[in-house]
């Protein structure tokens, strides 16, 4: 048996001639008037859609992503309007790719283009890193899903979605579940429970994704506000997007590390589904929690589990932060970061309130299997990143003997 893991080649265009420059810029335009005409006829259908790419001067692969894409604009994305920087969409068969280590750059993309014999080569870029997964890609050891290229203020970047299989994981007889509770102010909190008792918390402070996501909001408006050049514009969105992806790459590769030092491990993840329709904390705070991709972070910890050989469980989400852990009865939360047990015969006094969600997260799996598997009724993940700092948890003495205090955590 295998799981199948998704991942994404990023790759920059070497700098291309002129002629080149201009089919690839003619290209991109066709399609997004296309898109645009499309979207605004209220094309509903893949047949509808046909209907109205069909004259255009582009590729079969580009026509194909358009009758794909443009019917869930609205019925998945809830799309109202578009903006005019869409990146241009290919279907998989436009993943031509060839490697000779005789040339500068050893790989290269043939980019399609309208009519017979008009398709041409040209080099990338690819991150050191990635350079296996393009040898996969060659070899048929993985699969290529949908292309996208976009063109910034000096340079084409291509993106490969790419999916591959790993050999899939099984459940331990005896597993250590270890609940991830994602948020806004400690960015996630993991907490192993070994026979129904917390073990060794872990939390990411979640002061710097907060930080770049407030510089961004403000600096972008300010931009705006001047009328600046949308180049400066887009320069600085990519410079904060791409923090807070490094952020997320490596919040998501310490969990896993985390999770991987305990003794037969279960990562247990909440059911994010629509999470943000539930959320509604009034405009300032709706603004912070939305601009983070919660689903987008536990993604990243599900793929790199895969990876690892760590089951991943889902659980339902309510309530988690306002129950306590040892015993079930609702709580309060005086303080974002404390949870108060109201059940006087309870050991637990005070609990760091994220903490006790995750242990709550971890303790919601069934051990029997007489739940029903959680499937996502979508990819609530962003359509359109730095290290964070940790905390030691101390243990305290409680008033009473026969309870346990567990200081708050303090961002």
């Amino acid at each position: 048996m295998s799981d199948t893991v998704t991942k994404t080649l990023q790759a920059t265009l070497a700098t291309p001639t002129a002629g080149k420059e201009q089919r690839l810029q003619r290209l991109l335009d066709t399609y997004r008037d296309a898109l645009h005409d499309a979207f605004d006829a209220r094309a509903d259908t893949m047949s509808a859609v046909n209907d109205i790419v069909t004259p255009y001067d582009l590729p079969y692969q580009a026509k194909d992503a358009l009758k794909s894409y443009v019917p869930k604009l609205r019925k998945t994305y809830n799309a109202h309007e578009l903006d005019d920087e869409h990146p241009l969409r290919l279907v998989n068969r436009a993943a031509k790719f060839d490697h000779s280590d005789e040339r500068e750059y050893g790989f290269v993309w043939q980019a399609p283009q309208p009519g017979r014999g008009t398709n041409f080569w040209i080099p990338l870029r690819i991150n050191p890193e990635q350079e296996s997964l393009c040898f996969d890609l060659l070899n048929d050891d993985a699969k290529a899903g949908e292309l996208r290229l976009q063109r910034h203020r000096t340079s084409w970047e291509l993106h490969v979605t790419v999916e591959f299989s790993v050999d899939s994981s099984t459940e331990p007889d005896d597993p250590t579940y270890i609940g991830f509770d994602v948020g806004e102010s400690a960015l996630i909190t993991g907490c192993a429970l070994k026979r129904d008792v917390p073990r060794k918390p872990m939390l990411e402070s979640g002061s710097r994704a907060r930080h770049l996501r407030k510089e961004m909001y403000t600096t972008l408006k300010r931009l705006q506000e001047r009328d600046a050049a949308e180049w400066r514009v887009d320069k600085r969105f990519n410079h904060y997007q791409n923090a807070l992806t490094d952020i997320v790459e490596k919040v998501s590769r310490r969990a896993v590390e985390y999770a991987d030092s305990f003794e037969d491990p279960v990562i247990v993840l909440e059911d994010l589904s629509y999470i943000r329709e539930r959320l509604d904390y009034g405009k300032f705070m709706n603004r912070r929690l939305h601009a983070w991709a919660f689903a987008r972070l536990q993604g990243r910890i599900k793929d790199k589990a895969t990876e690892d050989g760590i089951p991943v469980e889902y659980v339902n989400a309510a309530y988690t932060s306002q129950t306590c852990h040892a015993c079930g009865r609702l709580g309060r939360r005086n303080q974002q970061a404390e949870f108060k047990c109201t059940n006087d015969d309870c050991h637990v006094t005070e609990f760091h309130a994220d903490i006790n969600a995750a242990a709550n997260i971890a303790g919601r799996v069934d051990p029997w299997g007489e739940s029903v598997p959680w499937e996502p009724e979508r990819n609530d993940s962003p359509r359109n990143g730095s290290a964070s700092d940790s905390a030691t948890v101390h243990r305290e003495t409680s008033e009473k003997s026969s309870q346990m205090t567990l200081a708050a955590y303090s961002d």
